[in-house]
Order: structure tokens, then C-alpha cells, then sequence
């Protein structure tokens, strides 16, 4: 997919060559989980806090995903701490490494778990819109 803002296409230049590939292996799930999810309409890229950020501004059904390289190795996937995502990830994928109440973060020796990505995503681009039929 091309990159329609210049500053994210810069951003994702600048990473290491390993790190970039699985970046861009994230990227590709998230048009494509967003694309399969209904209701999740157009998703805007722009870089927040300096990291390549998700978000649905035609819907509003989602909460912004960013990604990030890790000084590690690892990428990581980034959720708004102010939400309960990282703990419904964690019930549904114990396994993952997450860093407090905003990161889940894949190794980079370890293949991504791309079922479970899906989900997440999944989950986070229909963060609002899940809130909203409950309180109904």
C-alpha cells in the first residue's frame, strides 16, 4: 500500500532494516483487518508522538493503534493507556509480552502471531463502537 503522508513514509525509511519489514508486515494487517472489520470505515495514517498512528476519523469506532521499533529489536503495537485493551488482549492472548497498559510487544526472533494481531486490532479499531452498544 502507498503512503499518502510523506512523514510516515520517511518514518518507516528510517528503521532498520528488520524492524521496517515486520513495521510494514503490521501496517499491511492493519488496512487489511480494517478493511475485513464492519463498521471501521477509512483509516487515517499519521505519525503520533513521533511513532506511525491508526485511527478512524469517518467512524469514530476506534481508539488510535501506533507502532514503534523497540531499542531492543522488538516492534511494538501501542493502545491508549486510558482504555482496558491491553487487558482484554491479555485474557485472550497470555502468551504476548505487554508492558504496562498500552504495549504489546513482539520479539524480533519470534514470527508474528498474525491470527492474534488481527484480533487486536480488531479490537482496538472498534474500541468505541464496542462501548457504545453496551451502554444501550
Amino acid at each position: 500500500m502507498q503512503f499518502a503522508d510523506r512523514d510516515v513514509k520517511a518514518k518507516f525509511s528510517s528503521y532498520a532494516p528488520p524492524q521496517r519489514e515486520r513495521l510494514l508486515a503490521l501496517r499491511d494487517m492493519v488496512f487489511e483487518t480494517a478493511a475485513a472489520v464492519p463498521g471501521v470505515g477509512r483509516i487515517e495514517e499519521n505519525l503520533k508522538w513521533g511513532q506511525p498512528s491508526y485511527h478512524t476519523p469517518d467512524s469514530g469506532s476506534g481508539t488510535p493503534l501506533r507502532m514503534d521499533a523497540r531499542p531492543d529489536g522488538a516492534v511494538a503495537l501501542y493502545v491508549n493507556c486510558q482504555t482496558d485493551l491491553i487487558e482484554q488482549f491479555r485474557q485472550n492472548y497470555p502468551d504476548l509480552t505487554y508492558v504496562g497498559s498500552r504495549e504489546v510487544v513482539l520479539a524480533p526472533d519470534v514470527a508474528l502471531p498474525a491470527d492474534a494481531l488481527r484480533h487486536i486490532m480488531a479490537l482496538t479499531l472498534t474500541f468505541h463502537a464496542r462501548k457504545k452498544s453496551k451502554k444501550r
